[in-house]
């Protein structure tokens, strides 16, 4: 049973950084692409960034690119996403999400964890 499971969210000052983590479980980590979404209050859910499988090519929504880094740790079956110069829009619960290279109808969502960017 494929599983992963968010941690690192919080609440931080407008300006802060935070460092979300995934670490999943029950798949071979290496063969899928991963990807951080948001979800906002009253919002759809959005693709923050995204990395893929085998290679550094990674994509940011613009409203983030600039302030935040996706990166993995295969070794680990680990994601993050180091968020910088967070802003009281940023504040929505994130989710990690993994896709099989090579079968997109196969995903796997985390219970997500929750960012709050307040004073």
């Amino acid at each position: 049973q494929a599983r992963l499971v968010e941690s690192g969210g919080g609440l931080v000052q407008p300006g802060g950084s935070l460092r979300l983590s995934c670490t999943a479980y029950g798949l071979t980590f290496i063969n899928h692409h991963m990807s951080w979404y948001r979800q906002a209050p009253g919002k759809e859910r959005e693709m923050v960034a995204s990395i893929p499988s085998t290679s550094d090519l990674t994509n940011y929504a613009d409203s983030v690119k600039g302030r935040f880094a996706i990166s993995r740790d295969n070794a680990k079956n680990a994601l993050y996403l180091l968020m910088g110069n967070l802003k009281a829009e940023d504040t929505a619960v994130y989710y990690c999400h993994a896709e099989y290279r090579s079968s997109s109808r196969l995903t796997y969502w985390g219970q997500g964890t929750r960012v709050t960017v307040s004073t």
